[in-house]
């Protein structure tokens, strides 16, 4: 796929729907395996549980049409944290930069100004170093089902 370009995503739309919890499930599926832990939420996640979800979403998308990743957001409050829910991309596209893509442009374009949260697997080495390099602080790691330590990450502007 040549550079994909970032766009809103409507997952009303049934075609993109399914790219994004295709894409979602083999994401989480290595994350899984790097972090040891097989009960990541989103793995066991319907189509119709994540179309429900209260999110915001953001495409990497190739000149086809062809879904690269995605990052979704919970709606932020006024003067609340944005939180984000999510940040996929589709395995055979890992290590080109498509992560880098969405997060800058929603750093950038969507949330200038804003405080930013997101968390991932404290093993999730690749999450982590990311989340690092985009001026994100690393905070306390929690455990929020027995088997999974996760770290959180903060970025004031």
């Amino acid at each position: 796929m040549p550079n994909p370009s970032v766009r809103p995503l409507d997952l009303a739309d049934e075609a993109t729907a399914a790219a994004v919890h295709r894409i979602g499930r083999a994401a989480y599926a290595v994350e899984a395996e790097l972090i040891g832990f097989d009960g990541i939420p989103a793995l066991g996640e319907s189509l119709e549980e994540m179309r429900g979800r209260a999110l915001d979403w953001l495409g990497a998308v190739g000149p086809d049409g062809a879904i690269a990743g995605f990052l979704a957001w919970e709606a932020p409050r006024p003067a609340g944290p944005v939180s984000i829910d999510r940040l996929c991309v589709d395995p055979a596209r890992f290590r080109r930069g498509v992560a880098s893509l969405l997060l800058r442009h929603a750093l950038g374009e969507l949330f200038p100004g804003r405080t930013v949260e997101v968390s991932t697997g404290a093993d999730n080495t690749p999450a982590v170093t990311l989340y690092e390099r985009l001026g994100f602080v690393r905070g306390a790691d929690f455990t929020p089902v027995p088997g999974l330590r996760m770290a959180s990450f903060t970025r004031t502007p």
